[in-house]
């Protein structure tokens, strides 16, 4: 099975409640994973909300997104 992002809320600062296609609900936290060109613009934390569920995953405006793996890798369970 892959593992996929199937639904997303924001809670508050870089933080994301993520929900799983396997049944678990993680928080993660992506102030440190903000590095590089295509990924610091979310710094502004406006536009780090404006995030959606696409392609599995979670996507930005500027289509920058994380692959569902490294977000559950780096998440603590809630």
């Amino acid at each position: 099975m892959f593992l996929e992002v199937i639904k997303a809320e924001y809670i508050d600062g870089y933080r994301i409640r993520l929900y799983f296609n396997d049944g678990a609900v993680r928080i993660v936290n992506l102030l440190s994973s903000l590095k590089g060109e295509v990924f610091a613009p979310l710094r502004d934390i406006e536009k780090f909300k404006r995030f959606a569920v696409k392609f599995n995953t979670i996507v930005w405006e500027n289509n920058a997104d994380f692959a569902p793996e490294y977000l559950y890798e780096i998440s603590v369970a809630t």
